[in-house]
């Protein structure tokens, strides 16, 4: 059987006094150069968006500096692997967790596409929709404009990056892809140029913790998981791995190509994470 985030338990760690003073220590300065940097992203980018519309080809380097220092001051040792698709195009990972956000971003500039629900929270929610994230209900009825919108960016030059697995997860597998959105792909005016970069994401959890220490999943608060990843005694590490980009027209249809990419960023995973 697929392993279930909404019924899968998860620990009960108890926050204590020097946890939460690991926390303010890392918290406060990341805040500091988070919002700030934030506040400066907001007034470059009105210019920004006069000239240059939806493009934005100078506020993203602005979002991975951001992501950057979260490593820095997390004390989360961060490795990437292989090459970053030069050309515009998809990228399609696993999902973990919430740090796969500053994650994915250092090592490359890209563009979210999120359920809908993070629009609403606290602080992501902000920077989200400040760095062009794209925000989808997964509802059959809102298909088909969301497919428009993300083949609309795509057509205009962005790296699009989808959790193709819909949920994140303990951080010790791969959850079968869904396809719906590979759909935007497949369209005429992509077909035949677009390619797909599958990449595999690995959390090393702090020596002594739990293998899913960097996992976040079912009804896990998202407070309780930052305070207890940055209020962390020792950390560990995340590595990326970006693979051969898959090119749209080499497949028949988005079912195939979406099992493509499910095999390979398993594939990658450590032998006891091989599973769904």
């Amino acid at each position: 059987m697929t392993w279930d985030p909404d019924t899968a338990p998860y620990p009960d760690f108890p926050l204590d006094r020097g946890t939460w003073v690991r926390f303010w220590l890392r918290a406060i300065p990341f805040g500091t150069i988070c919002f700030g940097t934030l506040a400066i992203l907001l007034i470059l980018r009105q210019p920004e968006r006069w000239i240059y519309g939806v493009r934005r080809p100078f506020t993203p380097y602005l979002t991975q500096f951001v992501c950057r220092m979260f490593f820095v001051i997390s004390g989360i040792r961060f490795s990437h692997h292989g090459k970053p698709m030069p050309e515009h195009g998809a990228i399609v990972a696993n999902h973990s967790s919430w740090l796969d956000i500053f994650t994915l971003h250092a090592a490359k500039r890209i563009y979210y596409v999120s359920k809908a629900e993070v629009r609403g929270w606290f602080g992501i929610g902000w920077l989200a929709r400040a760095t062009g994230t794209i925000f989808i209900n997964r509802v059959r009825a809102e298909a088909k404009v969301q497919e428009e919108v993300i083949r609309d960016r795509l057509t205009i030059g962005h790296k699009l990056l989808f959790f193709p697995e819909g949920t994140s997860t303990d951080a010790l597998r791969v959850l079968p892809f869904k396809t719906t959105l590979f759909a935007a792909f497949f369209h005429p005016d992509l077909h035949d140029k677009l390619k797909v970069q599958p990449v595999t994401v690995i959390y090393r959890a702090p020596e002594g913790m739990e293998d899913s220490f960097y996992g976040w999943w079912g009804d896990m608060g998202f407070g309780w998981s930052l305070v207890r990843v940055l209020g962390a005694r020792r950390q560990g590490s995340v590595e990326v791995i970006y693979h051969t980009p898959l090119a749209v027209a080499d497949y028949p249809n988005r079912k195939v190509m979406a099992k493509a990419c499910e095999d390979i960023v398993r594939g990658a995973m450590p032998t006891e994470r091989q599973i769904t």
